[in-house]
């Protein structure tokens, strides 16, 4: 999609990246209420899979008393037949289940009546089954078990399905078997064979198998790996010339190695060929102040083509060297990414290089959309007035992850 993102220094722009600086301003601002709704309904997310926003928006509904009748509205726009894409109603639906959560039980009006009307019937459902409240599901197992057929069953009962699922169960025989193969399926047996006969042939015939490029090369590029065979770095320049399962094995292979990786990673990560990216990698986990130059390089270059994902390993790598000079960088990457799961990175990089400069971020991060900035914060921030009264709502909030309440309490203590 376009970019719908303002600009990171407005309150509009850091409601989108999620920033607590501006769950704490939206308060003291008229209008803040639209931009929430705004944030809810063009979903500004970066990436959807990881980024975290629908607490955070729910949150800042509640604080600001807005009604959850605008996010229904979005729901049954006359738009929502015409758009094949779920991505229009994926974060209204979070956000409403989150709501609900929040004991705005009024929330779950909407949510069920799209899970029987609208056009993605299906995420609305599985909100409900995650949401695991079997009375806001009363009644709806005549149409799970009319619309679903037996592979959409197993998806939305992924796991046990929860009470939500025991619930329909008891009431629709063809949910209750759809639950009984689910829970019957068990784990697969482990090829323990294939692991012995992979085990027993040298490093030379592994590679050997590996370069084929079939279903036995992902065993032989993990066996390779599990030796820390030298040999996997030149097969890596092979198989990361493009992307490919095999390639994505090979680098998932070489996260285990050690520093034994460096001289090769050094090249890789000074080139711009496929190696590139687990060069860096190799780099932030096991480089040496030799190489904090080359991170630097890599994240100034990341931050102005505003590729989020490909500043990760050098802010891991310049954190974990505790590189002083990495301070100006690393702030900007915190007020400006739109990749908020970036954050967690940024903080931890941030309380290890300059701990007195971490502790404004460390203390906005209470406030922040992503859980695991939170977890960090509530570790490490100043224990204040403000920071307090935080903690406290944390610690009794429970749609707050169990980890960050528990952290909260103790930190009250």
């Amino acid at each position: 999609m376009s970019d719908i993102r303002e600009a990171a220094t407005t309150l509009h722009g850091q409601l989108q990246r999620g920033l607590g600086r501006a769950a704490r301003r939206a308060a003291d601002r008229p209008g803040a209420g639209e931009y929430v709704y705004d944030c809810v309904r063009r979903d500004p997310r970066w990436d959807a899979r990881c980024d975290d926003r629908s607490l955070y928006y729910a949150r800042l509904m509640v604080d600001l008393e807005l009604p959850a009748g605008p996010l229904a509205e979005h729901l049954f726009d006359p738009a929502d037949h015409a758009d094949a894409d779920e991505a229009r109603v994926r974060l209204t639906l979070d956000v409403l289940a989150d709501l609900v959560r929040l004991s705005r039980r009024e929330a779950a009006s909407p949510l069920r009546r799209y899970a029987e009307e609208g056009a993605h019937w299906f995420e609305a459902l599985d909100t409900l089954v995650r949401l695991g409240d079997p009375r806001l599901t009363d009644g709806l197992e005549t149409l799970v078990a009319a619309r679903c057929d037996d592979d959409a069953l197993a998806d939305l009962f992924a796991g046990s399905g929860g009470p939500v699922a025991a619930a329909w169960a008891a009431r629709s025989p063809r949910i209750a078997a759809a639950l009984d193969r689910r829970r019957g399926r068990g784990r697969p047996v482990p090829p323990v064979a294939a692991a012995r006969s992979r085990r027993d042939r040298t490093d030379d015939e592994l590679l050997d198998i590996a370069r084929r490029r079939d279903d036995g090369a992902i065993g032989a590029i993990f066996e390779l790996g599990r030796r820390r065979a030298p040999v996997l770095l030149d097969l890596a320049e092979e198989l990361l010339a493009r992307p490919s399962r095999w390639g994505g094995a090979v680098a998932r292979a070489l996260w285990d190695y050690g520093p034994e990786t460096l001289p090769r990673a050094r090249d890789w990560a000074a080139e711009r060929g496929g190696c590139r990216g687990v060069g860096l990698g190799l780099l932030a986990r096991h480089g040496t102040r030799e190489d904090i130059p080359l991170l630097m390089t890599h994240l100034e270059d990341a931050l102005e083509r505003r590729d989020w994902a490909a500043s990760a390993a050098p802010i891991e790598g310049l954190g974990r060297l505790r590189a002083g000079e990495a301070v100006p960088l690393l702030k900007t990457a915190w007020s400006e990414s739109s990749y908020s799961y970036l954050r967690p990175r940024v903080l931890t990089a941030l309380t290890r290089t300059a701990p007195h400069t971490a502790e404004a971020f460390t203390a906005e991060g209470l406030w922040d959309c992503e859980e695991a900035v939170r977890a960090i914060a509530v570790q490490t921030a100043p224990l204040t007035d403000d920071t307090r009264v935080r903690l406290q709502r944390l610690q009794l909030d429970e749609a707050e992850d169990p980890g960050v309440r528990a952290a909260s309490a103790a930190r009250l203590v």
